[in-house]
């Protein structure tokens, strides 16, 4: 198949066809010609970097793999997808986090609300202390913040 079809195909443009070939992600290319020359196997590489992208990939980290369709290039690719799985869960850990420290500032702007007076920040404090944020993810404290923040918020 030519490259319009194999773009229709796999949901790209021949451009980024060409830019994956020029980035030796789809092996040597058979030519007829002048013209490029691609099989099922094409299809199915082509489909795959389109999946690692939607996936977060840069066309950068899957520069210098060895061909996808061998035993080398499926372990790098295996070691690619654990690394980006644990920034993954990372990040959910700092998510779950800073939920957790939302969820104090709710209760104490709910706490203000509910007393309807114009208060002190500690009157508004909820108990629970804050979670302890890992020390890559550490900010400025957020209690004292928040109970400043939740006393603008209190009704006069």
């Amino acid at each position: 198949m030519r490259i319009g079809e194999l773009a229709h195909r796999t949901g790209t443009t021949p451009k980024a066809i060409r830019l994956y070939e020029s980035r030796g992600l789809l092996g040597s290319v058979a030519r007829a010609g002048s013209y490029r020359h691609y099989g099922e196997a094409d299809v199915a590489r082509v489909l795959l970097i389109r999946q690692a992208q939607a996936l977060g990939f840069r066309l950068s980290e899957l520069d210098g793999l060895p061909h996808i369709d061998t035993a080398a290039g499926w372990e790098r690719m295996a070691q690619l997808v654990a690394g980006r799985r644990a920034a993954v869960a990372q990040e959910l850990a700092r998510l779950a986090a800073l939920d957790t420290q939302l969820a104090v500032l709710e209760a104490e702007l709910h706490t203000c609300d509910t007393l309807a007076v114009p208060v002190t920040p500690q009157a508004c404090a909820a108990p629970p202390a804050l979670p302890v944020m890992p020390p890559e993810h550490k900010s400025a404290p957020f209690s004292a913040a928040t109970t400043a923040g939740a006393a603008r918020f209190a009704s006069p």
